[in-house]
């Protein structure tokens, strides 16, 4: 991670670059503004002289970001002729909303920025992160850690205890705590004045969740049905599981099928079950397929987390909606329009 020192030059450095017309300039490291100290630019531009204050966040995540609106909001109003700036390695669109919507800049070493001066707009976005972090958002969708967004996503509404929320996924108090404090470094969660945790960004964390997954990522087993998938051969299947004292639950576009009126034809049942899955297949008659050729696809959870939160819709069992969601984004066959019409119909976020 680079320092705030190299972070302020490279800037300085980027900011030349921007205004390459620029006459007189000068930098001043570590000037007193108010109770804080600040970089400050100045420089002139034409007939105007300019002045920037730079504040320097090392990760330029929202809860860094939210911090340096407050300090630059301070600098702005001891020093209000001042243009207040935030730097960082890269400040993605969720961090850019919230400096813009407080009418202050950004520039990012990635080569995003928006510099709104008198006469002078220079906005650039969409260019990727140069120096990803080393603690990934694939890591808050690790099987374990899974378990704990399922559950706020399951109810997003719900205000938890941290107690509450680790009993609900299923993991240790101290598993949902890390899981909690990532969320809370991307602002996607807020704690109130009880310390209790709220889901503030379903959206984000879903969308985030989508990218890092594939239902592949089960064991999935294919068999031939000996009659045409119908509800009553889903309903077969349901019996036989439940007889069995299984967990199951009917995915993808089968899932999908039971939850909104949904313009689809059903060729194939994905069905998530629980245990070992050649004894159930052998009570129902299946033989072994392919999968391009079979019609009824077991798949075999690599964590029983995609059971939290299961509902039932006429009388058979559907994952929670957020897990069906997630399946269907990468499912071949119309997946990802079945997801979206499912989130337009059911999920409200």
């Amino acid at each position: 991670m680079l320092k705030s020192e190299e972070i302020r030059t490279q800037a300085g450095q980027r900011l030349r670059e921007l205004f390459a017309k620029a006459r007189s300039w000068e930098e001043s490291p570590d000037v007193r503004i108010g109770n804080q100290k600040a970089h400050l630019v100045k420089f002139r531009l034409g007939d105007q002289e300019h002045t920037l204050v730079l504040e320097v966040c090392s990760l330029g995540q929202p809860r860094q970001i939210r911090a340096a609106v407050t300090r630059l909001g301070e600098i702005r109003r001891d020093m209000p002729g001042a243009y207040p700036l935030a730097v960082a390695v890269y400040i993605g669109p969720q961090s850019a909303r919230l400096l813009e919507n407080n009418n202050l800049g950004y520039l990012d070493l990635s080569g995003n920025c928006r510099i709104a001066l008198e006469n002078v707009l220079i906005e650039r976005e969409g260019k990727r992160n140069v120096r990803p972090s080393t603690r990934p958002l694939r890591s808050l969708f690790a099987p374990r850690a899974t378990r704990v967004v399922r559950a706020l996503l399951a109810e997003t509404v719900r205000v938890w205890r941290l107690e509450e929320l680790a009993k609900a996924a299923a993991v240790s108090l101290g598993h949902a705590h890390n899981v909690v404090k990532r969320l809370h470094e991307l602002a996607w969660i807020e704690h109130d004045d009880r310390q209790r945790i709220r889901l503030t960004k379903p959206a984000d964390l879903l969308e985030h969740w989508s990218e890092s997954y594939t239902y592949r990522d089960h064991e999935i087993l294919s068999y031939f049905a000996p009659e045409r998938v119908s509800r009553r051969f889903m309903t077969e299947v349901a019996r036989a599981a439940e007889a069995a004292g299984r967990r199951y639950a009917f995915t993808l576009n089968a899932g999908v099928s039971l939850v909104v009126a949904a313009p689809l034809r059903i060729a194939a049942v994905h069905c998530y079950l629980e245990g070992d899955l050649v004894p159930l297949a052998a009570t129902l008659g299946l033989r072994p397929a392919t999968e391009t050729e079979g019609t009824l696809h077991f798949l075999a959870p690599y964590d029983e987390g995609v059971f939290h939160g299961a509902l039932e819709k006429g009388g058979l069992k559907v994952p929670s909606l957020p897990q069906l969601y997630v399946d269907l984004m990468h499912y071949e066959r119309k997946g990802a329009e079945q997801a979206e019409h499912l989130r337009r119909e059911a999920m409200g976020f």
